[in-house]
């Protein structure tokens, strides 16, 4: 019989050893202009039972693979041999492969699906993580996207009910804190909102990662977009402050004006300069700034506040201070993933491999290798 059990489109990258539980169907809002998630599809509650049933399928699982696992002479341990075997299985469901990751890694994590968990009665999805945690004690983190408008009516005390339950993290597409911003993009939310649900979360003992997006204001609001954003995180002081530098996939709206000319973009250049002035101004908090994503360009903009600040500037200042043809090699290199970091443009190897390719890339002119970099880039959305 094959095994199989619901799971939605997407995750943060965090997450990526996580047990995938879906809880909501798509997003509530789903209106966001830069977004291609969801589109078309309506947002619907799980019911309970359905996302127990989930669960007890999940340890049925586990349960096969263990089996497997003595059977096939390892003393009941997933070993990569055996991991990889179930996973290119044709036979494996998507769901299957998932938890064969999971149990590969530790099973310690859990991720609730799709956009909006907290919309969940508080009841509810304490049920739901009660149930989680009896089946799988081993589990150390339960975590869920949810929107500031949400959390903002979501009261202490049911935030604190969900953390005694299991829930450790909250994931937040803040995007932006300038009102200008949210609007123009149609976020649904305003800062304010952004504050005082990310204020909750924080008072309840729950972890929360904020997710900026540089870029997003364009040229016209790139200033106000960094300088907002960072008055509003400094406001919140969220464990984490997670950069997700702008992507325009095909077929959003956000596109479509840049494609008509209603939305200037950012270039890497200037959006590595937004996010200096965001660094910048976050003062007086103790967040975890990480930029732990293939479409942000410099990968060394991490660190802990306040004490790592003046390293993260100093590194994003090396790469500005670069002339525009080893700034444009990093790019180039960083896009095709030959590079991680600044360092890699001293190593001959990576340096020699980078060069050859901008040879064979047919450009005229900087900004034209600057175009096709960017079209590089959106590999990565």
């Amino acid at each position: 019989m094959r095994l199989e059990f619901e799971q939605g489109p997407i995750r943060p990258p965090s997450e990526a050893r996580s047990l995938l539980l879906r809880v909501t169907r798509n997003c509530p809002w789903n209106r966001c202009e830069f977004c291609p998630v969801y589109k078309n599809e309506p947002f619907s509650i799980r019911p309970v039972e359905d996302v127990k049933k989930d669960i007890d399928t999940a340890s049925d699982m586990v349960e096969r693979i263990r089996e497997l696992a003595w059977k096939t002479g390892r003393a009941g341990r997933l070993d990569g041999g055996l991991a990889e075997a179930l996973f290119q299985d044709p036979e494996s469901s998507d769901s299957f492969r998932n938890v064969v990751l999971w149990v590969y890694y530790g099973q310690e994590s859990v991720f609730l699906q799709d956009a909006n968990s907290l919309v969940v009665k508080t009841s509810d999805l304490a049920e739901i993580l009660t149930y989680l945690k009896e089946k799988f004690p081993k589990v150390r983190r339960i975590t869920s996207y949810a929107r500031s408008q949400t959390l903002a009516r979501k009261s202490v005390d049911d935030l604190k009910i969900l953390r005694a339950a299991g829930l450790n993290r909250i994931h937040v597409g803040l995007e932006s804190g300038s009102d200008e911003v949210l609007t123009f993009v149609r976020k649904g939310t305003t800062a304010a909102q952004h504050i005082e649900g990310g204020r909750r979360v924080v008072e309840a003992g729950i972890e929360l990662s904020e997710y900026v997006m540089p870029g997003l204001g364009g040229r016209a609001l790139s200033e106000v977009h960094a300088r907002e954003t960072a008055r509003v995180l400094n406001a919140i002081n969220p464990s984490f402050i997670r950069l997700r530098s702008l992507a325009l996939p095909q077929g959003t709206p956000l596109r479509q004006k840049w494609e008509s000319g209603q939305f200037e973009r950012l270039n890497d250049e200037e959006i590595v300069r937004e996010i200096r002035l965001l660094v910048e101004n976050l003062d007086g908090i103790t967040s975890y700034v990480a930029s732990d994503h293939m479409l942000n360009l410099l990968e060394e903009v991490e660190g802990q506040l306040p004490q790592e600040k003046p390293r993260i500037l100093a590194s994003i200042d090396r790469f500005l201070a670069l002339p525009q043809q080893e700034r444009l090699l990093f790019q180039l290199g960083r896009r095709l993933g030959l590079f991680r970091f600044l360092e890699d443009l001293e190593r001959h190897d990576l340096r020699l491999e980078a060069e050859a390719l901008r040879r064979r890339i047919d450009a005229a002119s900087p900004e034209e290798l600057e175009q096709k970099i960017r079209l590089l880039a959106e590999r990565y959305i």
